[in-house]
């Protein structure tokens, strides 16, 4: 049938004399200088937190089971890139990621196709759930229609130095359905959200399915991949390491509250679905979770600490885990300070084998990345750059 893949602040603009906030804007130095012309903002006109805000369109009609492995294993490869993403000003962005799915007749027809699978979550274990939750069926795939509601339905923001990018990746024309691409593109100009498209097939092909225009409209890229291209694991002398450092990672975690169990759940889930996949997804997979990107103060009391505002004295006895019911709010404490020793130290160690293991890789690897990985972050790292993101490895 059809042969598919899944590839998938505003800036503070004052007076001359103003202080100004952003990713690619600079403080101004306003030493010496007169202060009847400098505007100084409102603490509550500031610019929120940066964030690096992706939408994952993805083709789910039948054939398309390719795109959706490579999409499964490339979660990690962006995770893991923006972990050295920094602002112009050296903040560090927040990562938030949606998924969609359209072209699949599974979904209800009313609603053209489409589904909206997760919105913009920084939950990299619920993104890897979903991902994974995703089945191919035959369908008409309505690429204006699904861009369209992914710019309705998904809290884009309106902070000028925000990333904001579209990943819509099919086989199909793009001029299916009744809603043109060319008004959603506008909409998203509008919106300063980039649309990147990927056609999964040849690239004239693509360019001559619009696919190609669809991307111009808005200074997106354009790119064709073979979505049903294997991932490629270089076994490396430290990945047994990684991966037994990893299971001692997640021992460092302690659920709290209603769902702690149920997500602590999920993230053993996660790992055991990145193993089945390819091992050096779960080996991505755990270097993604020594980062600070992989957060969980929803569930777990380490990351939870970490707020200031926090207070154990604050918790129920039945939110905490039963190790620690029992316990005083100072024995409490000092366990969860041991565990976030125990993590950090296991973290760093994760993250030193991880620069071997890819100093490893780039001395014997002889298959080129996965298609779909260097078309993620080849765009990324285009488009990141006129905002003044930079990477820092160090």
């Amino acid at each position: 049938m059809k042969k598919l893949n899944h590839t998938l602040a505003i800036g503070f603009f004052a007076l001359s004399m103003s202080t100004i906030y952003g990713c690619n804007l600079k403080v101004e130095n306003t030493k010496n200088k007169p202060l009847i012309a400098q505007v100084i903002p409102a603490e509550d006109e500031k610019p929120a937190k940066q964030y690096v805000k992706i939408a994952l369109l993805l083709d789910t009609s039948n054939s398309m089971d390719g795109l959706i492995n490579q999409a499964k294993a490339q979660l990690w490869d962006i995770v893991n890139e923006f972990t050295y993403a920094k602002c112009g000003n050296e903040a560090r962005p927040s990562l938030q990621i949606a998924l969609y799915e359209y072209g699949n007749d599974d979904i209800s027809a009313r609603e053209g196709y489409i589904r909206q699978v997760i919105g913009f979550s920084s939950d990299l274990d619920e993104i890897s759930e979903k991902l994974f939750s995703l089945t191919t069926n035959g369908g008409e795939e309505f690429c204006g229609q699904v861009i369209n509601n992914s710019l309705k339905q998904l809290d884009w923001g309106k902070n000028a130095d925000d990333l904001k990018m579209i990943f819509i990746a099919g086989n199909e024309p793009f001029t299916q359905g009744r809603l043109d691409y060319k008004d959603a593109t506008s909409q998203a100009k509008e919106k300063d959200v980039i649309v990147n498209t990927i056609f999964c097939g040849n690239y004239d092909q693509g360019v001559g399915s619009k696919w190609k225009n669809g991307a111009e409209l808005t200074g997106g890229e354009y790119m064709a991949i073979d979505h049903n291209r294997q991932v490629v694991h270089v076994a490396t002398p430290y990945d047994d390491i990684i991966i037994q450092l990893n299971s001692k990672l997640n021992k460092t975690y302690v659920s709290y509250g209603y769902a702690g169990a149920r997500k602590m759940a999920v993230q053993a889930e996660q790992d055991v679905n990145a193993y089945e996949m390819n091992e050096s997804v779960a080996l991505k997979r755990a270097v993604s979770k020594s980062s600070k990107l992989y957060n969980n103060s929803s569930w777990d009391l380490v990351d939870a600490a970490e707020d200031e505002e926090f207070r154990v004295s604050e918790l129920r006895k039945e939110d905490l885990p039963k190790e620690l019911q029992a316990k005083s709010v100072k024995e409490i404490e000092k366990y969860i300070d041991d565990k976030k020793v125990e993590r950090a130290k296991i973290q760093s160690e994760i993250q030193e084998l991880n620069k071997k293991r890819e100093a490893y890789i780039a001395k014997n690897q002889k298959e080129e990345k996965g298609e779909l990985e260097s078309a993620l972050l080849r765009a990324i790292k285009t488009q990141a750059a006129k905002k003044n993101y930079k990477w820092d490895k160090k």
